[in-house]
């Protein structure tokens, strides 16, 4: 797929077949996180994958929005280091949004749709993941074939206006 089409083809998929992904699209996808840019290239995460079903019941549960990871065919928990200051935090944000669209694009050429996930219950988190205690859990990327339709690029997408949202010199 072009990059532009990819682009235009992603969009947020909560409801998956029930159909695995290659070992191969997965360790592209993380690829493509382990790529991203980050602030002087600190590369602050790590990536957790999680395949198992029972597993994936269980970490669909740290969030009441999270209830897509239950039926993904794999999710990727993104972890990070607990921020030493509000600049590190800040950062974090930042890089961690960069990974996880580079993962979601990727995974849009491949056809495999994705949706994105807090984490609120650390605890829990941490207990199913097992990442240390001076990491927290960024967020969760679901990942599976979309049950509904495939991934085509959107000719109206629910987006305010162009002229609405590009201001060209000034405000």
């Amino acid at each position: 797929m072009e990059t532009w089409d990819a682009i235009r083809s992603r969009r947020n998929v909560r409801n998956f077949a029930d159909r695995p992904i290659p070992a191969e699209h997965l360790e592209r996808v993380l690829e493509a996180g382990r790529r991203s840019p980050s602030s002087q290239n600190w590369q602050p995460w790590d990536f957790v994958v999680v395949t198992d079903r029972g597993a994936l019941r269980e970490l669909s549960r740290v969030w009441q929005g999270a209830g897509h990871v239950a039926t993904s065919a794999a999710t990727i928990a993104l972890i990070a280091p607990v921020p030493q200051n509000d600049r590190q935090r800040d950062w974090i944000h930042y890089d961690f949004g960069q990974a996880t669209m580079s993962m979601m694009l990727a995974a849009v050429d491949l056809g495999i749709g994705s949706g994105h996930s807090a984490v609120e219950d650390q605890e829990l988190a941490r207990r199913l993941l097992g990442f240390p205690d001076d990491r927290f859990a960024q967020s969760l990327i679901a990942m599976g074939y979309p049950a509904d339709r495939p991934l085509t690029p959107i000719l109206r997408p629910n987006r305010r206006p162009f002229e609405d949202v590009v201001h060209w010199g000034r405000w």
